[in-house]
């Protein structure tokens, strides 16, 4: 589902991300990643959500090799890609509704497609109650799963989630975790950035480590 042939990622002014990375998430695994802060995790998700293009090396999505698609081509690859940001990155004028909607508005989807897909999203992360709301009425909690609706309600072949948990406690970051492993279960692909390794080590999927760049170590089943 996701391959990095070695790939690097430097930015302007010198600064390299990523080094020489390699690894292969099959279709409908699931896996963490790791690593101290500025070790390149976030830069690796934005990678393969073609946020950030690559300097060097080959990167494959859904069996495609997209190193150097087009810019026209970048959103049918995005359509397949749910991404979950730790900020939320969510529109606080807009209600909670309005901001699951708008990957399908954005599609090109009709109005009453729009609203199943909506609820059916709210519903699986239990805010269906809330679709009127603001976001700024909110908890934390509950503004990531509004992110995680929104994330999953154009049904995408991959999940991509950066520190999802970060700013949650225990049990609310342990019912995030939840919801994602019950992504993978029908068929999504799903990857986390993770810093919190005591609950990456309560559950039992495989683990890419970063070191400064490079790929520190990958478990059996990303590698």
């Amino acid at each position: 589902m996701i391959r990095f042939d070695n790939i690097s990622k430097r930015y302007p002014g010198g600064f390299e991300a990523l080094t020489n990375v390699s690894f292969h998430l099959h279709e409908g695994a699931m896996a963490f990643l790791t690593g101290h802060s500025g070790a390149g995790k976030s830069t690796l998700l934005k990678l393969i959500a073609l946020i950030e293009r690559s300097t060097r090396g080959q990167l494959f999505v859904d069996g495609r090799n997209v190193t150097n698609i087009r810019a026209r081509g970048i959103p049918y690859v995005r359509r397949k890609i749910g991404f979950i940001f730790q900020d939320h990155n969510l529109l606080f004028d807009r209600t909670v509704f309005d901001n699951v909607a708008l990957p399908l508005i954005i599609s090109g989807y009709r109005h009453q497609e729009i609203g199943r897909r909506v609820r059916a999203a709210l519903d699986k992360v239990g805010l269906l109650s809330k679709e009127k709301l603001l976001p700024i009425t909110l908890s934390g909690g509950e503004q990531q799963r509004v992110g995680i609706a929104r994330a999953v309600v154009n049904k995408p072949k991959v999940l991509l989630a950066d520190e999802p948990t970060g700013n949650l406690d225990p049990d609310l970051s342990r019912e995030v975790m939840a919801l994602f492993a019950q992504f993978n279960s029908v068929g999504v692909s799903v990857m986390i950035a993770s810093h919190d390794i005591a609950l990456i080590g309560e559950l039992d999927y495989p683990v890419l480590s970063l070191d400064h760049g490079r790929l520190a170590f990958a478990e059996t089943g990303a590698a």
